[in-house]
């Protein structure tokens, strides 16, 4: 079984590290087990591994917060779901390459119950969506904008971060970044797109979707914002 947590409100970022950090210490352990954890955080932005100075635009806008979680610039505020992902990767194969192309068919099977098709591209984090409705990319191709984003990190082959998912953040706050180091696509959101998404409806998703991916039960549950 994996404990399924959500927590209403807005959580502070370093709070949600400290959590993870001994979440993963205690599945490690074998004290506590698997959980996904969905929140919400406050306006911010987040500096994974392989972020560049360059890509941080406009460094006064939010808080800016450095992670160990591999990837560049991301950002997260209100009206997008987070969900951390502790699972104990050793027990699923110990192929990291995997469990993160799971985590992408999570994510699409999740847009998929809402008839949106995300897409995955080689080269390019994340999860997109094509926009027939803008202009053409310059080699004719159509316009496409990031819907999700993913980065993880291992310690004792338990996984914490994870992925996020626009449900109706303002889209106005990516400004302040390049997202995940890409300036020639765009970001979107289920609302953006004209889809009435709750977060709700997005969580229950999420789960039954999980349950599917993963072939994990879930125990939910709910907590009070930390």
């Amino acid at each position: 079984m994996v404990d399924w947590i959500t927590t209403d409100g807005l959580t502070d970022y370093r709070t949600a590290e400290a959590w993870m950090e001994a979440r993963v210490a205690a599945i490690a352990a074998g004290d506590a087990p698997e959980c996904i954890w969905l929140v919400e955080h406050p306006p911010l932005y987040t500096a994974g591994t392989s972020a560049r100075a360059v890509d941080l635009t406009d460094a006064d806008r939010f808080p800016v917060y450095d992670t160990k979680r591999g990837g560049q610039y991301t950002y997260h505020g209100p009206g997008q779901r987070v969900a951390y992902v502790l699972l104990d990767v050793a027990k699923r194969g110990r192929d990291v390459r995997c469990f993160v192309r799971d985590l992408e068919a999570w994510v699409i099977a999740t847009l998929d119950q809402f008839n949106l098709r995300g897409e995955l591209r080689d080269g390019r984090v994340g999860v997109w969506v094509q926009r027939p409705e803008k202009p053409p990319q310059p080699d004719g191709s159509p316009a496409e904008d990031k819907i999700a984003a993913i980065g993880i990190r291992l310690r004792k082959w338990i996984s914490f971060h994870g992925i996020s998912i626009n449900v109706e953040p303002d889209l106005s706050h990516f400004g302040g970044i390049v997202p995940c180091g890409i300036s020639d696509h765009g970001v979107t959101s289920l609302v953006d797109l004209g889809l009435p998404v709750t977060m709700d409806d997005l969580d229950l998703a999420l789960r039954e979707q999980f349950v599917q991916t993963f072939g994990s039960d879930v125990t939910p549950y709910a907590v009070q914002p930390l």
